[in-house]
C-alpha cells in the first residue's frame, strides 16, 4: 500500500510530467475488481474526463488529488498497486482499472493489487469524502509540530490505552502512515511496538516525533520504499531496516537478533535490545 513517501513522490512526478496535458478519452478500466471503489459509471467517467486538462496535483495523507480542469478532481486513496505514466508510443497494459489517454499520445494507467479508491468529484466535493473530511494534520505539514504531537498524545491518554504502534498505524491518528514505514520509525525512535504511550517521558516523545519526520523525509528523498513503484514503474530506493528480510538477522546498531511478532493486525520487526 502507498504511504506518505510514495504518495508525495507520485504527486511531484505528476506535476513535473502531466500538468497541462489534455485528456483525449478516459476509461474506468477493463478488469473488474470488487475492491476498487468508483463513484462514477463507465459512461459518466468517459464523458466527464473528455477534453479536461490536468492541473496541479496535491496530496493529503494516503490520498492523491489530481485536478481535471475545469471543474473536477480525480482522487486516488488508500491505494495499493501501480499508477504509471506511459510515453507516446508505449504498448497498452493488458489489464487496468483506470486509463487516461492524452492528446499527444501518452497515457496514464492505474492498477490496484489489493484495494483503493479511484473516484471523480466535482471540485470541492472531494473534501466531503469519508476519511478525507476532518483528517488530522499529516507529518509533512507545518501544523504537525512537536507541540501538536504532544497534545495529540495527551488527548489519547484520556481515552483507551494505546501503544506506540497504535499511535502510528490505527484510526489514522497520524494520516499517511502504515505498518510498513512504522517499523522503521519505531526502530529509529528506540521504542518497542507494544510500548504504552502512557509510559513515554518527554525525551522519548521527542525522539518519536523526530523519528517520524526524519524517517519520512529520507524515504521521500529516495523516491519511496523499494517494494513500491513510482510514476515510471521504477522501484523506490528506500530500503527498510525493519522488514521480513531483517527477521533473524543481526541488528544494524547493536548486533542483537531482530525478532518478529504479530501485533495489532500485522507483523512487527524489532530489535529486543535497542527498542524498549
Amino acid at each position: 500500500m502507498f504511504e506518505i513517501p510514495e504518495i508525495i513522490t507520485l504527486t511531484q512526478q505528476i506535476n513535473q510530467n502531466l500538468t497541462g496535458k489534455i485528456i483525449r478519452q478516459g476509461s474506468l478500466g477493463n478488469s473488474p475488481h470488487k475492491f476498487v471503489w468508483y463513484n462514477r459509471s463507465h459512461e459518466e467517467f468517459a464523458s466527464l474526463t473528455k477534453r479536461k486538462t490536468v492541473g496541479v496535483a496535491w496530496s493529503k495523507g494516503r490520498w492523491l488529488f489530481i485536478p481535471l480542469e475545469p471543474g473536477y478532481v480525480l482522487v486516488f486513496g488508500e491505494f495499493g498497486g501501480k499508477l504509471i505514466f506511459h510515453p507516446a508510443g508505449s504498448e497498452m497494459d493488458k489489464k487496468y482499472h483506470l486509463w487516461l489517454d492524452f492528446e499527444e499520445g501518452s497515457f496514464l494507467t492505474a492498477f490496484t493489487q489489493m484495494w483503493g479508491a479511484m473516484e471523480l468529484y466535482e471540485a470541492g466535493k472531494e473534501q466531503e469524502r469519508q476519511y478525507i473530511k476532518g483528517m488530522r494534520p499529516t507529518p509533512m505539514v507545518s501544523e504537525f509540530s512537536l507541540v501538536y504531537f504532544n497534545d495529540l498524545i495527551d488527548e489519547l491518554l484520556k481515552g483507551e490505552k494505546r501503544s506506540v504502534k497504535s499511535l502510528l498505524t490505527q484510526d489514522q491518528l497520524i494520516p499517511g502512515l502504515g505498518n510498513a514505514i512504522a517499523q522503521d520509525i519505531m526502530f529509529n525512535a528506540g521504542l518497542h511496538p507494544r510500548r504504552s504511550l502512557a509510559d513515554l517521558n518527554s525525551v522519548q516523545r521527542q525522539a518519536l516525533y523526530v523519528a517520524i519526520r526524519n524517517t519520512l523525509e529520507e524515504a521521500i528523498h529516495k523516491g519511496g520504499r523499494y517494494d513500491e513503484f513510482d510514476l515510471f514503474g521504477q522501484r523506490g530506493k528506500y530500503v527498510r531496516l525493519m522488514d521480513s528480510k531483517a527477521a533473524g538477522q543481526p541488528c544494524p546498531v547493536c548486533g542483537a537478533t531482530i525478532e518478529k511478532m504479530q501485533y495489532l493486525g500485522g507483523a512487527c520487526y524489532f530489535c529486543p535490545s535497542c527498542q524498549e
